[in-house]
């Protein structure tokens, strides 16, 4: 049988985020990795994750939603995926310290987060919202969010992205193919040249942008895109 990990006591993570889980048992359970249940034939997290992706959605949604009263849906789907994404919630595991908390078979977690643990650090935060969101309710889950999540939030406010970056996290929002860079044409001397680039996205519009170089080009192309979308506005170009 696999060694099981000795995981820091419950009490210890409700001091860390405020209040006590009613439901100990599925508290248990959302910090159970899958390597513990083929130990002990326990129930993983992997099901109350699917529920607190959700949670955590519908929360930081609702407050970009007050936050941002102009912001399209372009804008807001955007901030959404940055601060729900998977580096985000493996962040905030990391701010809690859940690594001290999860139950896992084998191994020692730190080792493992140096090789494939964001996801599950992530998985974790997720699997913890929904445990408090079925324990104790949906003011309690928000309560949890709204404190971990509050720098990321603060710096939603004034965060300017690299434009190929959101212009890709736009059109993955509409469809699977990301937008690709075709260069138009290149100008000037071989020590000065200008690049023009345009953008080939699946059903919308090319945009065509210049640089001194093809990445200061697609830059420029992307913005072109987000600014004709109003996923930016002019004066944030």
């Amino acid at each position: 049988m696999a060694k099981l990990s000795a995981a820091a006591p419950l009490d210890e993570l409700e001091q860390r985020i405020g209040f006590r889980v009613n439901d100990r048992a599925r508290l248990e359970r959302a910090l159970t990795h899958a390597s513990h249940r083929s130990a002990r034939g326990a129930t993983s997290y992997e099901r109350l994750e699917f529920l607190g992706d959700r949670v955590l959605g519908l929360v930081i949604s609702e407050r970009l939603f007050e936050m941002f009263p102009k912001a399209n849906e372009g804008e807001l789907s955007l901030k959404l995926n940055q601060l729900v994404s998977a580096e985000a919630c493996a962040e905030i595991a990391d701010l809690v310290g859940l690594t001290n908390f999860i139950r896992h078979g084998g191994g020692d977690l730190k080792r493992m987060a140096a090789e494939n643990t964001r996801n599950i650090r992530a998985d974790v935060v997720e699997s913890l919202i929904a445990a408090i969101y079925l324990g104790n309710g949906l003011d309690d889950a928000r309560r949890f969010i709204l404190r971990f999540w509050e720098d990321k939030l603060s710096g939603a406010a004034t965060a300017r992205r690299d434009p190929k970056t959101a212009l890709q996290e736009w059109v993955h929002t509409r469809s699977t193919v990301p937008p690709r860079y075709e260069i138009v044409d290149r100008s000037g001397p071989d020590h000065d040249p200008i690049f023009t680039v345009r953008t080939v996205i699946e059903g919308i519009a090319p945009g065509e942008g210049q640089g001194r170089s093809r990445r200061l080009a697609e830059q420029d192309a992307a913005t072109v895109v987000l600014v004709r979308e109003r996923i930016w506005k002019d004066d944030e170009a």
